[in-house]
């Protein structure tokens, strides 16, 4: 079904760490989202004609609404321009886009629900609507400015690392993995090429399923641009190359389809 653009209600907004900010917004889109999903979101001030596509981080369909935890990437960028808007103003949206996490395949099994950095966000709603044998939330985070983690608290076991040691283990995620000696049938991961690399190869040394969240610079957002590609085991059958777009056929794959 193709996405329409709509121009959604900010219910609120504030800033919950260092150029993080969470979002709330009325759209339609909740009505079919799902985690690991993203929207596409406009500036308003038409300066850019390209969306930023930012992953959804929860979802209330009886509202009616998505929430949005992003990062501030620098001066005169679109993602500055969303911070600046205010409950009542609008934002021109095109979504949910892209696939989901496979929920479904980890009933009765052990579970890591792995973020880094600004892939954190997406796995929040993960964790909420994940039902499995144990739920283990991994998140890794520059520092102390631990953004979500009560929600995450609230949903599961929580381990957490830093890149400065100022709370949980210090390091990656899979160094807090080490630390704590935890276990899993099955993972799922969103966050930076290298991390995804990283919890990629321990699926396959340890046969481990695997679904990871790929984080690219996206144009259209919608798989007819190419911009966004990742080299694939099998031919795509839209271009019959050996890749992926990230957008349309990901952001979410089994992590044994791509190579990263």
């Amino acid at each position: 079904m193709t996405k329409k653009k709509e121009y959604a209600e900010v219910i609120s907004q504030e800033r919950i760490a260092q150029d993080i900010y969470s979002m709330w917004i009325k759209t339609e889109a909740a009505s079919e989202a799902r985690p690991g999903q993203f929207i596409s979101m406009y500036p308003n001030d038409g300066s850019r004609l390209l969306p930023r596509p930012i992953s959804i981080c929860e979802i209330d369909k009886r509202a009616g609404i998505l929430r949005v935890v992003y990062r501030v990437t620098g001066k005169n960028t679109g993602t500055e321009g969303f911070s600046g808007l205010k409950a009542g103003d609008t934002i021109p949206v095109i979504g949910p886009l892209g696939n989901g996490f496979p929920v479904e395949k980890a009933a009765g099994k052990k579970a890591f629900l792995i973020g880094g950095g600004i892939g954190v966000p997406p796995i929040l709603e993960l964790s909420k609507q994940m039902d499995c044998g144990k739920k283990q939330i991994i998140v890794g985070y520059r520092n102390s400015e631990t953004f979500l983690r009560k929600e995450f608290e609230q949903n599961g076991e929580v381990y957490i690392s830093t890149e400065d040691g100022s709370v949980g283990t210090k390091g990656n995620v899979m160094d807090a993995v080490r630390e704590n000696v935890v276990e899993a049938d099955i993972i799922y991961a969103c966050g930076p090429t290298p991390m995804l690399r990283a919890i990629k190869t321990y699926a396959e040394e340890n046969g481990i399923e695997c679904y990871i969240s790929l984080e690219e610079r996206m144009a259209c957002g919608i798989g007819a641009c190419l911009a966004c590609v990742c080299r694939s085991r099998e031919k795509d059958h839209h271009s019959n190359v050996h890749n992926k777009r990230i957008c349309k056929d990901g952001p979410v794959f089994l992590s044994s389809e791509v190579e990263i």
